[in-house]
């Protein structure tokens, strides 16, 4: 007698990778700090010759770098980011009653906030300074706030698309937005001339090793 075929079960997910991608982001993230930090010639001087040319830009072109304050000032701010967040909690208590998930994603985007601060006054690095400023921030650069805020946000947003098993294309949608929200505010931050290129890259990371960190300890939870 035959036995009818059974399917297989979906493969789970793979710890050592995610491990894996946890170190690698940390090994990049003290890596670059600790370049920053130590004011490194080579990479110095990349931020320099990068920022000198964007900020040549900045001024040349008055219509994108209107355009450019209001992605950074508006639709990509830190706290429009937080606003999401804060939005996507409720939902999660709410509508789908899944609490510890809800709880699990404010903690996360309130620590990943509290340590871009504690980075910003540790490394304490200062931020360009021009004689025809396009636009101005205050406190220290390093790392962007903007940069690491969208970063940690969007990523966790698209992995609850994926946890939640939205539809294809919606998961599609979501990371073509994430996509360009995270690249998009760098390149604003540099354009403007408040940031150097190093800065982002740094926000990029750390947001990110937030993230991973943040689903390590959600699969541990929800294995």
């Amino acid at each position: 007698m035959q036995t009818p075929p059974v399917d297989s079960p979906p493969a789970p997910p793979q710890p050592r990778t995610a491990l894996r991608v946890t170190w690698v982001l940390t090994v990049c993230s003290v890596l670059l700090l600790t370049l920053v930090a130590v004011e490194w010639g080579p990479l110095v001087r990349l931020d320099e010759d990068i920022a000198a040319t964007t900020h040549r830009w900045a001024v040349e072109e008055g219509g994108v770098t209107r355009a450019m304050r209001i992605l950074t000032d508006w639709v990509w701010d830190t706290w429009t980011m937080r606003l999401l967040c804060a939005v996507v909690v409720l939902w999660l208590w709410w509508r789908r009653a899944d609490r510890w998930t809800a709880v699990w994603l404010g903690v996360t985007c309130l620590l990943g906030s509290l340590l871009q601060q504690a980075l910003k006054a540790a490394v304490d690095r200062p931020r360009p300074v021009w004689p025809d400023p396009v636009d101005s921030a205050h406190y220290a650069a390093f790392p962007s706030g903007h940069a690491m805020t969208a970063t940690f946000v969007c990523g966790l947003l698209v992995w609850l698309l994926h946890h939640y098993d939205a539809g294809r294309t919606l998961r599609r949608a979501g990371l073509a937005v994430a996509a360009v929200s995270v690249a998009g505010v760098g390149v604003t931050r540099v354009w403007l001339g408040v940031h150097w290129a190093t800065d982002v890259l740094g926000g990029w990371l750390l947001g990110a090793l937030v993230v991973a960190l943040a689903v390590l300890v959600h699969r541990r939870r929800h294995p």
